[in-house]
């Protein structure tokens, strides 16, 4: 039996093999091999839109050894803040907020600084985000309150899904327009169309109000052939309004 070894290359591409970088990365690569071939720091940023900084920070961390210098490290700082706040005031808080679920830091201050408590607004507010991070405490959801009123429909009401015009008369749809016949004048056109029978009637008036807009349902009244079941006005226009108040 004969035993061959391994080629000497095989060790040095193990340890050295080229990583998966992705495009951001690969473009780093390209960047940096056009710096070493011309020597211009601005045609390289002008061409992958980075700046000088980036560009000699990407220079000095750069391995050719090792292609995974060029993916992004980390940008924590090295030294982080540690917590100044006790374990008894973290209790503390965490009680108070229980207590009143819907508190904010300022006032929840001001409850510990009455139990002798000397502790800033904003300690208080790092140690509700503490809580929160950890799960001790859940934010409530909080409501909308609207002071706007639903305005009473005493003789509109908004027309139902399932119904469905059949015969002439079942439904009658009104609009207004604007006609302008002469400069200076504008007139209001009442149009109201039958949605089965395709019968128009239309009269013109000088303003749209809910006088005008009550003697328009009694000329329909009068001049359509067939009785008059529903009438359907656009919501979003002021014709709903007008007909709400002249009926």
């Amino acid at each position: 039996m004969r035993v061959f070894s391994i080629a000497k290359g095989f060790h040095y591409l193990a340890r050295h093999a080229y990583p998966n970088l992705s495009q951001k990365e690969l473009d780093r690569l390209r960047a940096i091999r056009l710096w070493r071939q011309t020597k211009d720091a601005r045609l390289v940023c002008e061409t992958f839109g980075i700046g000088r900084a980036t560009l000699y920070r990407l220079i000095q961390r750069f391995d050719p050894k090792d292609l995974s210098s060029l993916k992004e490290h980390s940008r924590r700082p090295r030294r982080l803040r540690k917590p100044t706040w006790s374990h008894e005031l973290i209790i503390a808080v965490k009680a108070l907020r229980r207590q009143y679920p819907r508190w904010g830091k300022e006032k929840l201050s001001v409850l510990l600084a009455a139990r002798g408590w000397d502790v800033s607004v904003s300690t208080v507010g790092r140690i509700l985000q503490y809580l929160k991070a950890r799960g001790d405490i859940v934010e409530h959801r909080r409501r909308a309150i609207s002071t706007k009123r639903r305005m009473q429909r005493p003789y509109a009401v908004r027309k139902p899904k399932d119904y469905i015009p059949v015969c002439p008369g079942d439904l009658v749809q009104v609009d207004t327009l604007d006609i302008r016949p002469v400069a200076g004048v504008v007139l209001k056109q009442f149009t109201a169309r039958d949605v089965i029978s395709k019968w128009d009637v239309i009269e013109a008036r000088y303003r749209a109000t809910a006088y005008t807009a009550k003697e328009f349902v009694n000329t329909l009244q009068r001049r359509m052939p067939f009785p008059i079941k529903a009438i359907q006005v656009d919501g979003d226009s002021a014709l709903l309004r007008r007909f709400r108040t002249g009926l």
